[in-house]
């Protein structure tokens, strides 16, 4: 996502990884599963067994024994296609819920600022978000079109 102008950059990603360790782990959708599976050139169930587990009934990505995601090796090595809980971070929700949730992320992500007032942080959250939900309104809206609908 871009920048408007005169915004205060709340993010810059520093490719440290922190956010691609710790406990929890990473959710992946049907949609995810099928994108990271072409990418690496692994038929989907097989790669549930080979690098999922379930955490309740969803779809988490194992995590390799240093805590890291099983796909990070310095970088990640499913960028262009991650799972959309990687894309979104970390404009996420709960930031909106609760701002300390923005200052807890920060705590433990380099790239987050913290420096920045509640509003400049809300707003920027808020946009980032309503621009993915407005994407994905586009999508469908073109998949329908696409679709004789």
């Amino acid at each position: 996502m871009t920048s408007k102008p005169n915004d205060e950059p709340v993010f810059s990603c520093q490719k440290c990884g922190d956010c691609c360790r710790g406990y929890g782990g990473t959710y992946v959708s049907d949609a995810d599963i099928q994108a990271i599976a072409d990418y690496i050139h692994e038929d989907p169930e097989r790669f549930k067994s080979r690098y999922c587990q379930l955490s309740g009934s969803r779809y988490v990505l194992t995590q390799s024994d240093n805590g890291y995601c099983i796909f990070w090796d310095e970088l990640c090595r499913i960028h262009p296609v991650k799972p959309r809980m990687c894309r979104h971070w970390p404009y996420i929700p709960a930031v909106l819920e609760d701002l300390a949730n923005w200052r807890i992320m920060g705590d433990a992500c380099p790239g987050i600022r913290t420096d920045l007032s509640d509003d400049i942080i809300r707003r920027t959250i808020a946009r980032h978000i309503e621009e993915r939900r407005n994407e994905r309104l586009r999508e469908e809206k073109s998949d329908d079109s696409g679709n004789g609908a």
